[in-house]
């Protein structure tokens, strides 16, 4: 009994040991490969008024050699809401992703927006924070 379980287990091991060995994909190439670079990763709004002006843009450049591609931009929840530019950006060329925070909830807010591209660094997250004023109660007269 005891050799058919050891048997067993030696079998397993071997197995598992087999499909372990995929071969990971890598980008051996980077020094042609697209980089992206961002002049600032966190925006803080500071104060904000309830329902005010929730935009901020994030301007980014490819310096790498080939067209910089984002082929998706996620923020943590739906109160977010990041735009981008669909198309390649060229070597050198820069652009803008804009994000829009729902001001309609008061209080204090920090988020993460998460960038995924074709570049050597194919994920960057920037950030952003603030606080939503609560409303002022009117006097009642």
């Amino acid at each position: 009994m005891k050799k058919i379980l050891f048997s067993l287990v030696l079998i397993s091991a071997v197995a598992f040991q087999a499909f372990s060995q995929e071969e990971i994909q890598t980008n051996q190439d980077t020094k042609n490969s697209p980089e992206i670079y961002f002049e600032k990763t966190t925006h803080d709004y500071g104060n904000i008024e309830l329902n005010g002006n929730g935009l901020c843009e994030f301007t980014f450049k490819n310096t790498g050699n080939e067209p910089l591609l984002l082929t998706n931009v996620k923020a943590t929840c739906g109160c977010t809401t990041p735009t981008w530019p669909k198309k390649p950006i060229k070597k050198g060329e820069a652009g803008i992703i804009v994000v829009k925070y729902n001001t309609r909830i008061p209080g204090a807010f920090t988020k993460s927006i998460r960038i995924y591209s074709n570049a050597k660094t194919s994920l960057v997250t920037l950030k952003i924070t603030g606080t939503v004023s609560k409303p002022v109660a009117e006097n009642n007269k």
